[in-house]
C-alpha cells in the first residue's frame, strides 16, 4: 500500500474503491487497452503474464500442478472471521460501483454467524504439501456442497482476505514495516487462499496488501496492476469527509452469500496437518524491511553509475561484512523483450565486484582506486544485466541442457553441480513508475514500500529492494531463524552502511538518515 499516506480507515470503504479499480483494470485487459511497458522507453515488452492475472487458479495436482484460468469471472471469493463468502461484483451486466462494494463489505463484516466445521482453517490446505493437498481435494471436494464452495473460490476473479488485525508503516517505529510486511507474505497460513493468482489483504484500519501466487506471472506485472489500482484510488475515485466511499449505494442488493461446506473428521485432519506444516515453515521466517533515507537514485546519479549495480555492490559489501566469505547471488532479470519470456539470472558476484570488497576491506587503498575498481565492478554487472535481458544469460541455456539431459538419458556431473549450488543471496529490484497515474515531483509522498519474499537457500538471504523516487529505497530482507549463520536485521544494519561507505566513495553529500 501507499506507505506514507492514508486514504480512510474505513475497511469496506476502501474495498470498494480497490475493488471497482482492479475490476476497471481487468476490462482495459480483455479489451486490450492496456499500454505495453516499454523498455528503455523504446522496446515494447511482452504482455502475455497479464493474461493470467485475474480469473485464475493453481489447481494442485499428485505429480504437476495446473494453472486454470477462465475467460471471466462475476464474483470474488471473501474470508472472514473463518467463513467464506460469495460476493457478486455485477448487477445484471453493470458493474457495482465503489459505494455497493462498500455495502457489501460492511454487510460481511457485520455478519455474526460462526465459521462451519472445519471451515476456519481450510485455507492451511493451500499452504501445505501440494500432493497432500490433491489426495484431499480429490478425496473430499469432488462432489456435493463441498464442490460446489471450492468452485465458487476457485473460479472468483481473485480472493480477498478480511483480516481483524491493524497494520500501518509508523516511520516513527521501525518494526512496523516488518511487521506490516509478514502479515502480507503469509498471515496466519489460514487466512489467505494461496493457490489463486492474488489475494487482495485488507487490514481493519483500511491498510491493504497483497499475496501474489508466482506460478503465473513475475512481480512487475502484479505491480503494474497495484499502481494502476492505488493511483485510481487517490486521484479518481476518493472518499468523502468520513472516509467512506462517495454515493449513495442500492440498499435492496441481495448480500454476499455464505459458501456451504460439509467437512468431515478425516479431511478435518488433514487440513489440521496442512496447517502445523505451513506455520512452522512460516514461523521460521525472519523478515525484516526497513526505509533508507539518507539517499536514493538522486545521489546515486551523481556518482555516474546505475542504481541497481550501486545497490547490488553494497549488497557484496554488506555480505561479505555479515558472513566473512562471497556467495553465489542471484538477481532476476526481465526477459520479455521475447514472446512470453519471464526471467533469467545475473549473477551478481563476479570478480569485479570481490576484487572491490577486498579492497574495501583492507581499508589501505587510496579513495581513487577504490573508485576506480567500483566502476569496473558496476560496468560488468551493468553489462551482465544488459545480456540477461537480451537473451545472453547462461542460467536458463544451462536449465535447458539439463531437461534436455534428462529427456536423453544422459548423466552430467557439470550440470548436476552447476545446478545443485544453492543461491545463499537470492535479490531482486522491484520496479515502479511503469504507469505514470500522477506526478511524482508533485506526490512526493505517494510511495509504496514494494513487497517482498523469503529466502531460497535455508542459511540464505532473500533480499528485494525498490529504488523509490529520488531520495529513499526500501529494502525487504529475509533469512531463517532455524539457521545460526544469518539474521535479517544484522544483514540490513550491514546494508545500510555499505551504502553510506559507497557514498562516502564519491564524497556526494547526503542527508541524515
Amino acid at each position: 500500500d501507499l506507505v506514507l499516506i492514508k486514504n480512510t480507515d474505513v475497511q469496506a470503504a476502501r474495498l470498494g474503491n480497490i475493488i471497482h479499480a482492479m475490476i476497471m483494470y481487468r476490462r482495459k485487459l480483455d479489451r486490450e487497452e492496456i499500454k505495453p511497458v516499454m523498455a528503455l522507453g523504446i522496446v515494447p515488452m511482452c504482455s502475455y503474464q497479464m493474461e493470467r492475472m485475474f480469473n485464475t487458479t493453481r489447481v494442485p495436482g499428485k505429480e504437476t500442478d495446473v494453472l486454470q484460468h477462465l475467460s471471466d469471472s462475476r464474483h470474488v471469493a471473501v474470508y472472514h472471521k473463518g467463513r467464506f463468502f460469495k460476493l457478486w461484483l455485477y448487477e445484471g451486466s453493470c458493474l457495482l460501483k465503489p459505494q455497493d462494494l462498500e455495502m457489501q463489505f460492511q454487510r460481511i463484516l457485520d455478519d455474526p454467524s460462526p465459521p462451519q466445521p472445519g471451515e476456519e482453517k481450510l485455507a492451511a490446505l493451500t499452504a501445505g504439501g501440494r500432493v497432500e493437498w490433491a489426495q484431499a481435494r480429490q478425496a473430499f471436494f469432488s462432489s456435493g456442497k463441498n464442490k460446489a464452495a471450492l468452485e465458487a473460490i476457485e473460479r472468483a476473479a481473485f480472493f480477498v482476505a478480511l483480516d481483524e488485525e491493524s497494520y500501518r508503516y509508523d516511520p516513527e517505529d521501525e518494526a512496523s514495516l516488518s511487521l506490516y510486511g509478514k502479515a502480507l507474505l503469509h498471515g496466519n497460513c489460514y487466512n489467505r487462499w494461496f493457490d489463486k493468482s492474488f489475494t487482495l489483504i485488507s487490514f481493519k484500519n483500511g491498510q491493504l496488501g497483497l499475496n501474489a501466487e508466482h506460478a503465473w506471472a513475475d512481480a512487475p506485472i502484479i505491480g503494474h496492476l497495484w499502481e494502476f489500482v492505488l493511483g485510481t484510488d487517490s486521484f479518481h475515485l476518493g472518499y468523502t469527509e468520513t472516509g467512506h466511499c462517495l454515493g449513495k449505494p442500492n440498499p435492496a442488493l441481495p448480500p454476499p452469500t455464505r459458501l456451504q461446506w460439509d467437512i468431515p473428521k478425516q479431511c478435518q485432519a488433514v487440513i489440521e496437518s496442512s496447517y502445523q506444516v505451513a506455520k512452522a515453515l512460516a514461523d521460521d521466517v525472519e523478515l525484516y524491511c526497513f526505509q533508507f533515507l539518507p539517499f536514493g537514485k538522486g545521489l546515486i546519479k551523481k556518482c555516474r553509475t546505475s542504481p541497481d549495480a550501486f545497490v547490488q555492490i553494497a549488497l557484496q559489501l554488506a555480505h561479505f561484512r555479515d558472513r566473512g566469505k562471497f556467495c553465489l547471488t542471484y538477481e532476476a532479470s526481465m526477459t520479455r523483450m521475447f514472446r512470453e519470456g519471464r526471467t533469467e539470472t545475473v549473477r551478481s558476484c563476479t570478480s569485479e565486484s570481490t576484487a572491490f570488497v577486498q579492497a574495501m576491506v583492507e581499508k589501505s587503498h587510496a579513495k581513487a582506486d577504490l573508485r576506480d575498481l567500483f566502476q569496473k565492478a558496476a560496468k560488468k554487472h551493468q553489462n551482465m544485466y544488459r545480456l540477461a535481458m537480451t537473451g545472453a544469460g547462461i542460467d536458463r541455456h544451462l536449465f535447458c541442457l539439463y531437461l534436455v539431459s534428462k529427456y536423453l538419458g544422459v548423466s552430467s556431473p557439470f550440470l548436476a553441480e552447476v545446478l545443485s549450488e544453492p543461491w545463499r543471496l537470492s535479490t531482486s529490484q522491484i520496479p515502479q513508475s511503469q504507469i505514470r497515474m500522477f506526478d511524482p515531483e508533485q506526490h512526493p509522498n505517494h510511495l509504496g514500500a514494494g513487497g517482498g519474499f523469503g529466502p531460497v537457500a535455508d542459511d540464505g538471504y532473500g533480499v528485494s529492494y525498490m529504488i523509490a523516487g529520488e531520495n529513499t529505497i526500501f529494502f525487504h530482507i529475509s533469512s531463517k531463524f532455524s539457521s545460526s549463520e544469518t539474521n535479517a536485521q544484522r544483514f540490513g544494519n550491514h546494508i545500510r552502511q555499505a551504502l553510506l561507505d559507497l557514498a562516502d566513495l564519491f564524497q556526494v553529500p547526503k542527508t541524515d538518515s
